[in-house]
């Protein structure tokens, strides 16, 4: 039996003027009359594909770029699909003449703000982590302090192998219960988180698959 989601006919609205551009129109360097959510004005749209072209080689490094033209000629329109064209991590900051004037703020800081506005940061987590084939691993059990007659894991003995080292961790309680819990065994690649503890099984080594027989 076939589901499919029936959808409202709900009336299409525009979230702002130019929210339906998502890119130049370009085929190549050569612009589609219609295309991207852009019309007409080809050659200022192959101009800008050039533009694009070069920023994504470094050549434009340090520079600025002005689009002339008079009002409503599609200026803003073409530097919004430059940014689309650029992609998601390259912000777009539209501000007009008449914003920069003001009794209360500065010229300078109105500009300076916008300028924050552009400048996209990406924060890279650097985490230290052991990942390898489990050569050998060695849980020690203890009695369970509220239960006498349960075995608990105490703490863990584990050897990872790669193609270049081996290395063997002493692990504590939270660790190997996990190890337990997931069902690790020697064969398996696995990723240890070294400040979360986090155990994260990845597959299982070429060396250690098995064959099964599979019976209609």
């Amino acid at each position: 039996m076939e589901i499919r989601e029936v959808r409202g006919s709900g009336r299409f609205e525009r979230i702002g003027a130019h929210s339906h551009i998502k890119g130049l129109g370009l085929k190549g360097l050569k612009a589609e009359l219609i295309a991207d959510g852009m019309v007409g004005q080809t050659e200022a749209r192959e101009a800008a594909g050039i533009i694009v072209s070069m920023i994504k080689d470094g050549k434009m490094a340090g520079r600025a770029v002005l689009l002339a033209g008079p009002p409503g000629t599609g200026k803003t329109a073409i530097a919004i699909a430059i940014a689309k064209e650029l992609g998601e991590d390259v912000p777009f900051v539209m501000i007009a003449g008449s914003e920069i004037y003001s009794e209360e703020k500065k010229k300078t800081e109105i500009l300076m703000s916008a300028m924050r506005k552009s400048i996209g940061v990406r924060i890279h987590e650097l985490r230290k982590i052991y990942e390898g084939e489990v050569k050998s691993l060695d849980i020690k059990m203890t009695r369970n302090p509220y239960n006498p007659y349960m075995q608990i894991p105490e703490s863990a003995r584990v050897t990872l192998r790669t193609k270049n080292e081996t290395k063997t961790f002493e692990v504590g309680q939270s660790v190997a219960m996990q190890l337990i819990n997931q069902g690790i065994s020697e064969g398996d690649i696995i990723m240890i988180d070294a400040e979360t503890g986090r155990v994260t099984r990845l597959g299982r080594s070429a060396e250690r698959e098995k064959t099964y027989d599979i019976e209609a």
